[in-house]
């Protein structure tokens, strides 16, 4: 058996959830490594859907993040509050706009935005039992929010975002600018963070950085 890694995902599609190509890399590079995959996702209704073909809000429209997950994860998926920190060896967070909008309303609200509990209680219980933990894209936001009034400073990238990168320092954190192929890797809490679509303007980039990433991930391990 290989070491059990937590996949968190929030939709299918980079709009309104989980940046495909991004869930995908990070699945592929854990396959290579020999990992047994635990993929999760919360159970709960996205905070809008987005029509990929025009960009546009679809009115009226409501899907379920455990359930559009489900698509990226082919079924074989839990809902993330039966997951525990004792089920796996290390975390990783894709991106995509879901983790903005659904894993946390930080699309909305910025800092101040509001975490899905259970994906603060995982982050948490992961950095505390010194396990690793992977953010790609704009997930280094959920890490920086849920460790937001503790004491511990996270060192984190999500690429040179000005915006981004100052609402992390005000939860909290230390960001670090970082290329699109490279990863930063915080040894003390055993954070490895990448920029992939936040940078990114091709595939072969973002490829690139999550696996440098997930190289990083079993350095750890």
């Amino acid at each position: 058996m290989g070491k059990k890694i937590g996949v968190v995902l929030s939709g299918c599609g980079v709009f309104d959830g989980s940046e495909i190509h991004e869930a995908v890399l990070t699945l592929l590079y854990l396959d290579k490594k020999g990992a047994d995959l635990v993929m999760m996702a919360p159970n709960i209704e996205q905070m809008h859907v987005v029509n990929h073909l025009t960009g546009e809000v679809s009115e009226g429209e409501k899907r379920n993040v455990l359930v559009e997950s489900a698509r990226i994860a082919r079924g074989n998926i839990k809902d993330i509050k039966d997951v525990s920190v004792n089920d796996i060896d290390a975390l990783v967070f894709p991106g995509g706009f879901g983790a903005a909008k659904n894993l946390s309303t930080f699309a909305v609200d910025g800092p101040d935005c509001k975490i899905d509990e259970d994906v603060k209680r995982l982050v948490k219980e992961v950095i505390q039992a010194k396990k690793p933990l992977v953010a790609i894209c704009i997930a280094p936001v959920l890490v920086a929010k849920a460790l937001e009034g503790t004491n511990i400073k996270s060192s984190i990238t999500i690429g040179t975002d000005e915006g981004v990168a100052g609402a992390i320092e005000s939860l909290g954190a230390n960001h670090i600018s970082c290329p699109v192929k490279e990863a930063i890797v915080d040894k003390e809490n055993k954070i490895v963070t990448t920029p992939a679509y936040m940078l990114g303007q091709s595939i072969s980039e973002v490829a690139a950085g999550i696996e440098k990433t997930i190289d990083k991930l079993f350095e750890l391990l």
